[in-house]
């Protein structure tokens, strides 16, 4: 058996999707490969997917055999985005220029540096590099 190499997928559960597509769309840039109205949106990120889900529709037992089983969460979930160091004033500049507070930017030493912030869901989102955890260091 192989060992686990990376996360191919992660999600976050959102409270309005039709607020959520532009955010993740338009003002991160992440390309939309699916959508299911009122259920889900899947974005690209790099090599990976970015889930968006609608927790009450994720919750609702579903008999087709190709349906997830039932999940979901409440409350702000969290989810870091990769970016090379000195793209990180760049992220900063475009955060801004589509009225996105950083909510905090953490300093982690000499790994490197965070910036935080909120979707329209209030998850929270994060710009830093693989550094802060001593990937591709």
């Amino acid at each position: 058996m192989s060992s686990l190499s990376h996360v191919l997928e992660t999600c976050l559960y959102v409270s309005d999707l039709n607020k959520a597509e532009p955010f993740y769309r338009e003002t991160l840039g992440l390309p939309l490969v699916s959508k299911l109205e009122d259920h889900h949106l899947f974005f690209r990120c790099g090599n990976q997917m970015l889930l968006l889900f609608d927790p009450e529709a994720t919750a609702i037992v579903q008999k087709s055999p190709d349906i997830a089983p039932p999940h979901g969460a409440s409350g702000p979930g969290h989810v870091a985005f990769s970016v090379p160091e000195e793209d990180l004033e760049t992220w900063r500049s475009h955060l801004t220029s589509h009225d996105v507070a950083i909510e905090k930017e953490i300093k982690w030493g000499d790994r490197g540096r965070s910036l935080y912030f909120r979707d329209p869901s209030g998850n929270s989102l994060e710009v830093t590099t693989p550094a802060i955890w001593g990937i591709g260091a």
